[in-house]
């Protein structure tokens, strides 16, 4: 069996209201589709999720261009997709960073290898250690009275965590971390989210602030710069918030260098950012290695691209244990669960179970998802086109 046809297919999912961010307002998710077709028949598919300029580095363009004139006719076309361990290698050596391009490439082979043995993608990765994963509720930057009230009805509907987001403003987020605090009691596990936008002395005063002000963090993620490793180490040392790594665990070697330095208490994993899913194993098992807890995220994307991060959440051990921020569709589309009302505007036609702060991969060969092609081809990204790219016919 080989790799005949390879095509990108840039789409925007618009958000029925805004999610705010430092310096970022974002109304539509620009996502890219991946289609990988074989000379029997098969076809694996994947979404690499929301594209962003300063978390990521990475956009619709960029990544048609690495996909189309890079990956697909170097590295894919002409190969047997059953090798993912050669084919993801392939991509590490020819292709420098690069990783939410990569790791759409390794979600749409293990969507056709599953296809191809006609089982699940979590069979092909470990078998289900659970049913479903956990999950936590990010609650979007904005005035204490709104972010509250978002809060308490996430309570409800069974999410057992908390994320904050920083607003730019260290003051007001001190505000609102006291706020919540004070509505939803000590009980539940509440976090802010700096996303590396604190420069060192911001880090310590905004931490400093929220233990003054009583707010009990359970944890403060990538209060500095990515780089940065050595300045969390020393964070550390000065607070007694935990510190967790985001944005500065990547690679192994950035595990590597996080553990030796003893800069964080624990990480967060996004599958994009480690290349795929089978780095994604890999940088587990550092994490287990260190006796590091995860929590493990999202870029923000639709039925299709929570599904590799659902697959691996139920089946690796050493992720099951923790929670989950896997909560694309539920963003996109304003809604708490997938079982009240049914999602019928996604890029998947049937997107994966989400119920009361739980989520479960779908059953079906590979990923388990079906795609919703009228809805594509009716939110293909302004200014881009979708691009093919076919072996040579000799």
């Amino acid at each position: 069996m080989k790799i005949t046809k390879v095509e990108c297919i840039p789409v925007t999912s618009p958000l029925p209201k805004p999610f705010y961010m430092p310096n970022t307002k974002i109304i539509g998710i620009d996502s890219l589709i991946l289609k990988i077709y074989t000379d029997e028949g098969f076809v694996g598919f994947s979404d690499s999720g929301d594209t962003s300029s300063w978390y990521r580095g990475e956009l619709q363009d960029s990544m048609l261009g690495m996909i189309s004139r890079v990956i697909a006719p170097q590295i894919l076309l002409g190969e047997d997709p059953m090798n993912i361990e050669k084919l993801v290698g392939r991509m590490d050596l020819l292709v420098r960073g690069n990783n939410q391009a990569k790791a759409t490439v390794d979600f749409a082979l293990h969507d056709l290898k599953g296809k191809i043995l006609n089982t699940p993608v979590y069979q092909l990765i470990g078998g289900r250690t659970i049913k479903a994963s956990k999950l936590g509720w990010v609650l979007s930057a904005g005035e204490p009275e709104v972010v509250v009230e978002e809060a308490l009805e996430a309570l409800k509907h069974g999410f057992a965590l908390l994320k904050l987001k920083n607003s730019g403003d260290i003051d007001k987020d001190a505000i609102v971390a006291r706020a919540v605090r004070e509505a939803v009691g000590d009980d539940i596990p509440l976090t802010v989210d700096a996303n590396g936008f604190w420069n060192y002395d911001e880090a310590l005063y905004a931490i400093r602030k929220m233990e003054a002000n009583n707010a009990n963090l359970t944890l403060v993620e990538q209060p500095l710069p990515h780089w940065d490793i050595e300045g969390m180490s020393r964070l550390r040392q000065k607070v007694g918030t935990p510190i967790w790594a985001d944005e500065s665990a990547q690679e192994l070697h950035h595990l590597k260098e996080i553990i030796d330095r003893k800069a964080a208490d624990g990480l967060f994993l996004k599958l994009q950012k480690a290349g795929g899913l089978l780095k994604s194993l890999r940088w587990l098992t550092m994490a287990r290695l260190a006796d590091l807890p995860v929590m493990c995220g999202c870029m923000i994307g639709s039925g299709l691209e929570c599904s590799p991060g659902a697959h691996l959440f139920v089946s690796n051990q050493w992720a099951s244990q923790f929670l989950s921020e896997n909560l694309g569709p539920l963003t996109i589309h304003g809604c708490w669960d997938t079982t009240s009302s049914k999602i019928t505007d996604d890029i998947a036609l049937n997107v994966p179970r989400f119920e009361n702060g739980e989520l479960a991969p779908n059953d079906g060969p590979g990923l388990g998802i079906d795609l919703n092609e009228e809805f594509i081809k009716k939110n293909i990204t302004k200014g881009l086109a979708p691009r093919v790219i076919e072996a040579s016919k000799k």
